[in-house]
C-alpha cells in the first residue's frame, strides 16, 4: 500500500512524509523508513511515562532503537551523520540516571562503531561506562552481563579505540567482586584484554586482593543502608574501620576507579587485620575461589605482553605477596600453588629471571619461618635457584654466586635438622640443591659430603616417621655416590640444556637407537 494510504497518526510518527523516499528501492526504502522511525521514537522519549511498566518498556524500546539505528549507520555509513546528534542528546539527557543505564551500553556500542567516522569525542562515555556505572551499579546482575557480553564482542576495537580501556580494569573488578561464581567464565575471556605492561603488576596485586574488595564493597553497601551496629554486634569493628578518617585512605584505594595511583598499598597487612572478621563471609569466600582460576589466564597471558624486565618485577611480586594475603580457609595454599606452578615456567622461559632476582630469591630461600607456612612455594624457589645458577643458562652466573647460594641453604639444612623436625620433602630439595651446586663448584663438594656421610651413618635423629628416614637416606645415598665422580655428577645433575628434552632414541648418530633396536628384537623374539 502506498504510504499515503496508511493511517495519519502512523504517518506522522515514521516521518513528516518524503515523496522522495517513495523513489527508493525496497531495501533503502525500509532502511530509512526504519531510520526516520528510531530517530522519532528517540525524540520523543524524553516524555515521562504514567505507569512503571512503561517506564520499563520505554527503556526496551530505547535499547532497540539505538541497535536499529546502529545497525542501518553499519549498513550505511552516509547515515551516521544524521543519527549523531539523535544519540549524542539522548546520552546527554540519560548519562546521569543510573535507572536507564541498561540503554548506555546500546549508545556506546554505537560511539564505539561510528565515533571515529564521526570524528566526535567518546571519552565522556566511556568514563560513564567503565568509570560511573561499575562504581555505582556493581551489584546490578543484568548490567554486570551486559557490560561483559559487550567486552567480550569488542575486545580488539576497544583496545584500539579507547586507549585508556585497560586503566578501568579496578572498577571493572568490581563486578566480579561482588558475584564471582556467576561471571568469573565471563572474566577468563575477559582479563587478557585488561593486561598491558603497563597494568601487569597493578592488576596482580588486584586479583590477590579481590577478596578484600569484595569485604570493601560489602561495607560499603552496609555503610550506606545500615547504622553502626551495638557493641558486640557482627559486623561492627569491620564497619568502624571502613567509617573511620583514619582508615579511609585504604577502603579509598581499594575501591579505585581507574589503574595508576600505584601498584598496592603500604599497609596492606593493616587491611588484612581490619578485615579479618569478613574472612568467612560467603560472599569473600567465593570470591576468594575464582582467584587461582584467574591468576592461571593471568600469567597465561603476562608472558606474551610483557618484557623480561616486567617478569623480573612479577617475580618479586611473587615472593612477597606471598605473606600478605587474606587469612581465609585454603586460600593461602592455593595462590601459594598456583604462583610455584607459574615461578617456574617462567624460570623456564627466562632463565636468567634467576640470576637478576637472585639476591630477592636467595633472601626468601635463607628465611626458615617461610619453610612452615609455604612449603610448596619455598621448594620450588630452591629448585629454580639450583636449577639456573648456572653457566649453561646464564654467563653471568659466577663463582662467587653459586658459593653465596651454597652457603645459604647450607645454613638453612643445618638450621632445620639440628632443631625440629623438618619436612623430608624440603631436607630432600636442599640436599639436591647443594649437590647440584657442588658440582658446578668443585671446592664445595667437600662440604656437602660431609654432611651426607652423616646421613649415611644414620645422623636422622630429626625425622618424624621411619619413612621420612627412607626417603631422606636414600636421597643421600645416591647424591653421595654421584659426588664421589665429579665429572658425572656434572653430567647427571646439571645436564646441558639441550638435553633437558632429549630426543637421543630417535638420533641416527646416537647409539641409544640401535640398542632399543636389538632389545625390541629379543622382546618380540620370546614372545
Amino acid at each position: 500500500a502506498d504510504w499515503s494510504e496508511v493511517d495519519g497518526s502512523v504517518v506522522s510518527m515514521v516521518s513528516a512524509t518524503s515523496s522522495s523516499s517513495r523513489l527508493l528501492p525496497p531495501k533503502e526504502r525500509l532502511r530509512e523508513k526504519s531510520f526516520e522511525y528510531c530517530q522519532r521514537l528517540i525524540e520523543q522519549s524524553d516524555r515521562k511515562a504514567l505507569k512503571r511498566t512503561d517506564t520499563e518498556l520505554q527503556k526496551a524500546c530505547l535499547v532497540e532503537a539505538v541497535c536499529i539505528l546502529d545497525g542501518v549507520c553499519v549498513e550505511d555509513a552516509g547515515c551516521v551523520y544524521r543519527a549523531f546528534p539523535c544519540v549524542k542528546s539522548l546520552f546527554g539527557r540519560l548519562n546521569s540516571d543510573l535507572s536507564c543505564s541498561r540503554v548506555l551500553l546500546p549508545i556506546a556500542q554505537f560511539y564505539l562503531n561510528h565515533g571515529e567516522a564521526a570524528a566526535v569525542d567518546s571519552e565522556c562515555v566511556w568514563r560513564c561506562v567503565f568509570g560511573v556505572l561499575p562504581a555505582e551499579c556493581f551489584n546490578d546482575p543484568y548490567l554486570a552481563h551486559e557490560t561483559l557480553s559487550f567486552i567480550r564482542a569488542n575486545q580488539l576495537q576497544l583496545h584500539s579505540s579507547v586507549p585508556l580501556y585497560s586503566h578501568y580494569f579496578p572498577n571493572l573488578l568490581k563486578f566480579l567482586a561482588w558475584d564471582s561464581p556467576g561471571l568469573v567464565s565471563d572474566y577468563v575471556d575477559v582479563l587478557p584484554s585488561l593486561i598491558t605492561a603497563g597494568t601487569a603488576v597493578e592488576l596482580l596485586h588486584s586479583l590477590l586482593d579481590l577478596p578484600c574488595l569484595t569485604a570493601a564493597l560489602t561495607l560499603q553497601l552496609r555503610s550506606a543502608c545500615f547504622p553502626v551496629s551495638e557493641p558486640g554486634g557482627r559486623g561492627l569493628s569491620s564497619l568502624e574501620a571502613f567509617r573511620s578518617p583514619a582508615h579511609r585512605g585504604l577502603f579509598l584505594f581499594l575501591l579505585r576507579g581507574e589503574a595508576g595511583s600505584g601498584d598496592t598499598m603500604d599497609r596492606l597487612s593493616v587491611l588484612h587485620d581490619l578485615l579479618m572478621e569478613a574472612a568467612d563471609w560467603s560472599r569473600v569466600i567465593q570470591s576468594a575461589q575464582s582467584v587461582p582460576v584467574l591468576l592461571h589466564v593471568y600469567f597465561n597471558t603476562v608472558t606474551t605482553v610483557s618484557d623480561e624486565r616486567l617478569l623480573a618485577q612479577l617475580v618479586l611480586v611473587l615472593l612477597e605477596r606471598s605473606s600478605l594475603l587474606l587469612n581465609i580457609p585454603r586460600y593461602t595454599a592455593e595462590i601459594h600453588r598456583v604462583f610455584s606452578h607459574h615461578l617456574l615456567k617462567l624460570c623456564k622461559l627466562h632463565p636468567s629471571l634467576v640470576v637478576d632476582q637472585s639476591r630477592e630469591l636467595l633472601e626468601f630461600a635463607g628465611t626458615t619461618t617461610n619453610i612452615n607456612s609455604k612449603e610448596d612455594l619455598y621448594t620450588h624457589v630452591v629448585w629454580v635457584l639450583d636449577e639456573y645458577l648456572s653457566v649453561s643458562f646464564d654467563s653471568r652466573c659466577s663463582v662467587d654466586l653459586v658459593t653465596s647460594c651454597f652457603e645459604t641453604l647450607e645454613a638453612v639444612l643445618f638450621e632445620i635438622t639440628s632443631s625440629g623436625s623438618p619436612s623430608p620433602r624440603v631436607v630432600t630439595s636442599l640436599l639436591s640443591a647443594l649437590a647440584k651446586l657442588a658440582s658446578r663448584s668443585h671446592d664445595l663438594i667437600p662440604r656437602v659430603s660431609l654432611f651426607l656421610s652423616k646421613l649415611r651413618n644414620g645422623a636422622v635423629s630429626w625425622c618424624g616417621s621411619e619413612e621420612d628416614v627412607v626417603a631422606v637416606v636414600t636421597r643421600g645415598e645416591e647424591l653421595w655416590s654421584l659426588l664421589k665422580l665429579p665429572s658425572v655428577a656434572l653430567s647427571v645433575l646439571t645436564p646441558p640444556p639441550l638435553t633437558t628434552s632429549p630426543r637421543w632414541h630417535g638420533d641416527a648418530n646416537a647409539a641409544l637407537p640401535p640398542r632399543l633396536r636389538t632389545l625390541t628384537g629379543l622382546t618380540h623374539a620370546k614372545i
